[in-house]
């Protein structure tokens, strides 16, 4: 589409010429005689740019400017003026204008100046539209107690330079938590570098951790800069924390205690100013217990500790994580479609094993799948299907709760509470609602039956290798 240029301009013959060489340079044009009518005709449309006379009958040129930057116009403007001087120019720059052109015009320089202004214009929408999908991708999406209270730790850990723990199965969105913390922060403008220690093998992770020398080991060919050093002055996201080798941790350590370490097959330290993150979806404690990982690490990176809850506990984020994840793909596809009440509520009563990540692509999938409007058929069998979840062995499936004479009221309601959590499928937020307590009380409870060594190995409800943490004060 060909931008459209405004010319203002008492000056029949300016007008006339600059009408013709711009509509040469492929551009489409208009004129106007006067400031009045250059508003008048900014009401029936927008255009990219104006070609303003300063000294205009009525209305001059500075004033017209102020009215079209009142009116939040978008659109560049290039001031033209035959008595130019200084204090005009530098008024009509800080008013907002691009560029300021003296006359007699000369028809190369302004369309040189057009030109300029022109690409000005689409760097900078380019860079607006860059900005809003960064930061549609970086929005921790949710409503739901859960969401709410991450949020407001996030906030407070962002601004510190403290390093951050983050729990959370996989799809959870913990990396997406990482970068709101780096977006949040002082380091905002320095990189951010993420690393999954699991997904690189024991062997190459020391080298793309920390780098290496040329000759320092067959195949190195060349110096190499690792993450440590491509996120100096920002942030480092350790993601899968717990898979690192031992021997690694211990070099970790040092980086942490001292904020310097070696490339491999370097015999100069090398200094670095990072902030670290790290991640996992396992129970750090019992990777501890393992011997997996070292407990005086866990402690170095454990200044705040956040957790990030499982989809099927916060069953009321489902439906603004649709609404987003369809915003997304009309952005990017360039066609909107709607989705059945019918639909929502197959989506909120599945339990999302993969949680967020399975949920975004479901979505992509049944938006591909539907013609104008996603309904319950666009959707994976697995989601529509109900599945019952087996009793435990130590309680009924009749839905009744057995107690024992002589047992304390705190037994009793413990009980209640993890038999209520099981029948809700392992949903907090449904389990509360039945117990009639808050999110806030149930998780608090479940804390203590934890410290007690009251619940089972793997939390009521919960996937294999779920982490054991719930979201925590920070």
């Amino acid at each position: 589409m060909k931008p459209t240029i405004l010319i203002v301009d008492d000056e029949p013959g300016v007008r006339t010429a600059l009408t013709g060489v711009l509509k040469d340079e492929g551009y489409e044009v208009e004129s106007v005689p006067s400031g009045e009518a250059c508003l008048e005709r900014l009401t029936r449309g927008a255009v990219d740019l104006i070609v303003l006379d300063v000294w205009l009958p009525g209305m001059d040129g500075l004033a017209t400017l102020a009215r079209v930057r009142e009116r939040q116009v978008d659109a560049q403007i290039v001031l033209i003026s035959g008595h130019g001087n200084i204090e005009s120019a530098v008024r009509a720059i800080k008013m907002g204008a691009f560029d300021f052109v003296e006359k007699p015009l000369s028809l190369e320089k302004t369309v040189l100046v057009v030109r300029n202004a022109l690409r000005q214009r689409r760097l900078e929408a380019e860079n607006r539209a860059l900005r809003a999908r960064v930061a549609r991708n970086q929005t921790m999406v949710g409503e739901s107690y859960a969401m709410r209270l991450l949020r407001e730790h996030v906030q407070m850990a962002a601004p510190t330079n403290g390093r951050v723990l983050i729990y959370g199965e996989n799809g959870t969105g913990k990396e997406l938590v990482a970068r709101t913390i780096h977006a949040l922060s002082r380091r905002r403008h320095g990189p951010f570098v993420p690393v999954n220690c699991g997904a690189i093998s024991a062997a190459l992770l020391e080298s793309e951790l920390f780098g290496h020398e040329r000759g320092s080991f067959t195949g190195a060919d060349r110096r190499h800069r690792g993450y440590f050093e491509r996120a100096h002055r920002g942030t480092l996201f350790l993601d899968e924390v717990t898979e690192m080798p031992l021997e690694l941790q211990v070099k970790l350590l040092r980086v942490i205690e001292s904020g310097t370490f070696f490339r491999v097959g370097a015999e100069q330290p090398i200094s670095v100013d990072v902030r670290i993150l790290a991640a996992s979806n396992r129970d750090v404690m019992r990777s501890i217990s393992a011997g997996h990982m070292r407990e005086d690490l866990y402690y170095r990176l454990r200044v705040f500790e956040l957790n990030v809850s499982p989809l099927r506990d916060r069953p009321d984020d489902v439906e603004p994580l649709v609404r987003h994840f369809l915003d997304e793909l009309a952005q990017k596809e360039g066609v909107r479609k709607e989705i059945t009440s019918a639909a929502i509520d197959a989506l909120t009563g599945y339990s999302w094993p993969g949680n967020v990540r399975d949920l975004r692509n479901v979505i992509q999938s049944a938006y591909i799948l539907a013609d104008e409007t996603i309904d319950v058929d666009s959707l994976p069998e697995a989601v529509t299907l109900t599945r019952p979840v087996p009793a435990r062995a130590d309680e009924p499936a009749t839905g009744v709760l057995r107690v024992e004479l002589g047992s304390s009221l705190a037994d009793i309601e413990r009980r209640a509470i993890l038999a209520t959590l099981r029948f809700c499928q392992g949903n907090k937020n449904r389990a509360a609602e039945v117990l009639g307590i808050s999110l806030k009380t149930l998780y608090n409870r479940l804390s203590e039956y934890r410290t007690a060594g009251h619940v089972p190995a793997e939390p009521v409800g919960a996937s294999a290798g779920a982490p054991q943490g719930e979201p925590s004060a920070v």
